[in-house]
């Protein structure tokens, strides 16, 4: 019995040594394979992705400007906003107090676009200057529209601040001066915004 016994556990140990290394070999080569497989994402995640090409900032000021122009043009606003911070101010070329905050500017914009039959806007001799996170842009605009099925026309310039944030470009600040009218009537000049439609 004692060597049946001692047989026994033999082939128990034998059993268990076995499975231990079936165990270890399984393991190991779990472990092996999600090493590969961790070399090979980070193998991957070592080579730097190629970042897409951002333009230099006047150029993308320059891109802004001429988008929120358009959408101007359009009555796009929420497009408009995307350029704009919460808390620009704009300024005209009347002795009128500054309009404060876009939602304050949007609401006027609406009302006085109302006014105008079809838009066209020109932007010529447009410089802008930009810094780290500051930055100025000044343009000379044509408008064109009209007004009970009269014409109107204005010219004027504009002086944009803006602002870097979050790497985008906000205008916190419009002045626009309108220098003169051609063919006004007189229901466009009143309904002539300062600041808003007749004034971008």
């Amino acid at each position: 019995m004692s060597k049946l016994h001692e047989e026994f556990h033999r082939a128990r140990r034998f059993a268990v040594c076995l499975i231990a290394l079936l165990m270890f070999a399984v393991s190991a080569s779990r472990a092996d394979n999600q090493k590969n497989k961790k070399n090979k994402d980070s193998s991957a995640s070592d080579q730097p992705a190629t970042p897409m090409p951002s333009l230099p900032d006047t150029d993308q000021i320059e891109h802004d400007i001429g988008e929120m122009l358009g959408a101007f043009q359009i009555g796009d606003i929420d497009t408009m906003h995307k350029h704009y911070s919460d808390n620009v101010t704009f300024v005209g070329g009347t002795y009128a107090p500054p309009i404060v905050g876009w939602q304050n500017y949007a609401a006027l914009y609406e009302r006085q676009k109302a006014a105008f039959q079809g838009m066209q806007l020109i932007r010529r001799n447009t410089l802008i200057v930009a810094h780290t996170d500051f930055a100025w842009a000044t343009y000379q605009w044509e408008f064109d529209s009209s007004v009970n099925g009269r014409p109107y026309s204005l010219r004027g310039q504009t002086t944009l601040i803006l602002n870097k944030v979050n790497g985008n470009w906000l205008i916190v600040h419009n002045h626009t001066s309108a220098l003169y009218a051609e063919a006004a009537p007189s229901t466009a000049q009143q309904a002539a915004p300062s600041g808003a439609v007749a004034k971008p």
